[in-house]
């Protein structure tokens, strides 16, 4: 069994890290407890700095989908770009290879433009939707995360308490940037509704993951997503899919392939590249030929990153590879969430625990309630005590799955059915012991 807090090495660079990066990390969520430092990462694995090896559920943030290092896509990247590298004028002929691929799968996907992550994408899509629209409202949906910037920083895993008001992200976030910022519970179509007949003149875009799976797995119902798609074709306003998460993950199309209903603009990131960094804003004809790309239009895109040849290169590469055999990665990586989720499911009803393991896809969780989440505040009822503790438990025995509330974890094509077959195993050690020490607690003995 994996030590319960960072080994040695683990903590010496974690601790050395902490001298030059503030807190030792370079994004907030890579902070967890124990501390763990890595230092290898091959297919479905990595190695922390102690050489420990854990099978990789966390698959950074869900970038990761085919496998870390995965050398087909690292020699295609490399046969690519071997005769070119980032010019910064003109468009590459990687580029309209990219854009190709994406407008044949995504049905959106009218006009295509890069970009370095998911932030910068929605960032783009909110400004061009208020141009475009000459509206200053902005609707997103409580548990929603899309990015860091301040026209949407606010409402991810907010406290019950602060619940029906705009609650920023971070300190430093001007207030009247949040102003023309509205907030409604996910999945609720009566919501929606009033909100639109109360004031959808000024709205200027609904924004939204069309699965929210910044909570874990809570999939938009297609009453839901039909009513986003009805409400702002009646207002006026735009509907942006975040597909960062969903985009490739699930279906070469997105999820709006898989739902039928056709945004107006989609954002993508992560997956599309395979963790390489790259961003991607896709809509409408008539909105994306407002951006200055074409000389004379009013909307500022600019970005000396962007379509960098070795990002593009990975996504036409992890496309290629997603293409293959008739989408057998796809259908390979939804049969195993699926036995993952029937083998917790399994378990729990064995142990008597009151549990909702849940995957769409390659996305899995297991929450600790008794009811489904389908909105946020299902996702309040989670224990989560129960839910970091089961995490925990996962890493000590060598899966990785990141310790904190509500987080989910992803498959990649580079694990196995016998990853699936360990982790349940594992699993099954993890969620005997919780449901002994809940028994314990219940009749008063400590274990």
């Amino acid at each position: 069994m994996y030590p319960s807090s960072a080994s040695e090495r683990s903590a010496r660079l974690s601790a050395h890290a902490s001298t030059l990066l503030p807190g030792g990390v370079s994004s907030s969520l890579r902070k967890v407890s124990p501390s763990l430092a890595f230092t290898r990462a091959v297919g479905g694995r990595v190695w922390d700095a102690d050489g420990k090896e854990y099978v990789d559920f966390h698959a950074s943030f869900g970038a990761t989908l085919l496998g870390h290092g995965d050398p087909v896509l690292r020699e295609r990247v490399r046969e690519l770009t071997e005769d070119i590298d980032l010019v910064g004028l003109g468009p590459t002929e990687l580029e309209v290879r990219l854009a190709e691929k994406v407008r044949t799968h995504v049905p959106s996907a009218e006009l295509v433009l890069y970009c370095s992550s998911g932030s910068e994408a929605t960032y783009h899509a909110i400004r061009l939707a208020r141009a475009a629209t000459g509206r200053p409202l902005v609707v997103k949906f409580q548990g929603g995360y899309h990015g860091w910037h301040d026209y949407i920083g606010a409402n991810v895993i907010s406290p019950p308490e602060k619940l029906g008001t705009i609650d920023s992200t971070s300190d430093g976030t001007l207030p009247q940037a949040l102003e023309w910022l509205r907030v409604l519970p996910f999945n609720d179509v009566a919501a929606f509704d009033e909100l639109m007949a109360e004031c959808g003149d000024q709205v200027a875009a609904v924004i939204l993951e069309p699965i929210v799976h910044t909570i874990g797995c809570v999939v938009g119902s297609p009453e839901f997503l039909a009513a986003l798609r009805r409400g702002t074709e009646k207002a006026g306003s735009v509907l942006i899919f975040d597909e960062v998460v969903t985009g490739f993950r699930h279906a070469l199309g997105g999820f709006q392939q898989i739902s039928g209903i056709r945004p107006d603009l989609t954002t993508f990131a992560k997956a599309i590249a395979n963790g390489y960094p790259l961003g991607m804003l896709a809509g409408r004809y008539d909105l994306m030929s407002q951006f200055n790309t074409i000389p004379g239009q009013p909307v500022m895109y600019g970005g000396t990153f962007n379509g960098h040849p070795i990002s593009v290169a990975a996504g036409i590469a992890t496309i290629e590879a997603l293409e293959a055999d008739d989408g057998a990665v796809h259908k390979r990586l939804f049969a195993m969430g699926q036995a993952l989720r029937d083998g917790l499911v399994a378990i729990g009803e064995r142990l008597g625990l009151a549990i909702r393991p849940t995957h769409f896809g390659s996305v899995f969780v297991c929450y600790f309630t008794d009811r489904p989440v389908t909105t946020f505040a299902d996702a309040l009822t989670n224990d989560e005590d129960a839910y970091v503790a089961f995490h925990r438990g996962m890493i000590e025995r060598g899966y990785l799955m990141i310790p904190m509330n509500l987080k989910r974890n992803h498959l990649m094509a580079a694990h196995t059915e016998a990853d699936v077959s360990g982790a349940l195993e594992a699993a099954d050690e993890v969620l005997t012991t919780i449901a002994r020490d809940r028994a314990g607690a219940a009749s008063g003995v400590v274990a």
